[in-house]
């Protein structure tokens, strides 16, 4: 994987991964809730992820929830093949309604159920899915200090924070990575992004593949006409053009589609491509 214009390849907490991921959000039921309709073509997807070099694979105990958790521990266990990232710390309802939980007892039992569902000793990055504005964001972060402290979680990311939440938590442990949304159509993380950056943090988008109706949709459909690429390929291609610190996790279902979206790493992006998909998005 990766073009001529960046490195393919990005230091997690000093282990090494090709820049684009995969979100495993859908390989679930309807609406992100209970089992996907065909279990075994779920398990083809991961499978043919790995087999395509894709060796970062994003999830949540959420999804499902422990749908997608349980899916991987079943198709690729404890696999060195690629790193497992899971988050905690968002409840789903009956309604599905997403609830934020951030209370530190509660962490450390979804860290707990969180291995046994991946059937895992220690995970690999686990991230603090959405703060909680009930419980002290510290408090938190510092249970995710000790449960790294006890062997429980190698590396701690976070999601879905601001600059100043990022910049806190790094006073308590080391932060690997940041899963933001942003895409060519919202770019309201770009500060944090910068700080990313600055720090060398990884910067996780999450809706990578979202173009919205607006002029970046217009203008990523004209850069993908000109490439025989679709839409979806250049949204992929643009960020990885966009900081050497990003990486996009488009998820989906269906292999043909996860194939489509490993092959955008080899779209090459002309200067002025780049630079009119970004000044659209602005």
């Amino acid at each position: 994987m990766g073009s001529e214009n960046h490195s393919d390849t990005f230091d997690i907490g000093g282990e090494t991964v090709h820049r684009l991921g995969f979100g495993a959000m859908r390989l679930t039921g309807e609406h992100i809730i209970g089992d996907p309709e065909d279990r075994e073509n779920a398990a083809d997807v991961l499978r043919r992820a790995v087999d395509l070099g894709v060796d970062l694979i994003d999830t949540a105990d959420s999804y499902g929830p422990g749908v997608s958790e349980t899916l991987i521990g079943q198709t690729l266990g404890d696999t060195d093949d690629a790193m497992i990232a899971t988050k905690g710390g968002l409840l789903r309802s009956r309604d599905g309604d997403w609830i934020k939980h951030g209370d530190p007892d509660y962490l450390e039992d979804a860290v707990l159920s969180s291995l046994d569902r991946l059937r895992a000793d220690e995970i690999d990055l686990y991230q603090y899915h959405r703060p909680d504005p009930d419980v002290p964001f510290e408090d938190s972060v510092s249970k995710l200090a000790e449960l790294q402290d006890a062997g429980l979680i190698n590396h701690v990311g976070l999601s879905n924070v601001s600059v100043e939440q990022l910049s806190a938590a790094q006073d308590i442990l080391d932060v690997v990575t940041v899963q933001n949304r942003f895409n060519l159509d919202d770019r309201s993380s770009a500060d944090v992004l910068a700080a990313c950056e600055d720090d060398g943090v990884g910067f996780i988008p999450w809706g990578p593949i979202h173009l919205g109706d607006g002029e970046a949709a217009d203008v990523a459909a004209e850069v993908a006409a000109a490439h025989d690429a679709t839409p979806q390929q250049v949204a992929i291609a643009w960020q990885l053009e966009r900081s050497p610190v990003m990486l996009p996790i488009p998820g989906t279902s269906s292999v043909e589609h996860l194939e489509e979206n490993v092959a955008a790493t080899t779209l090459d992006l002309s200067d002025d491509d780049v630079a009119r998909l970004t000044a659209a998005g602005e």
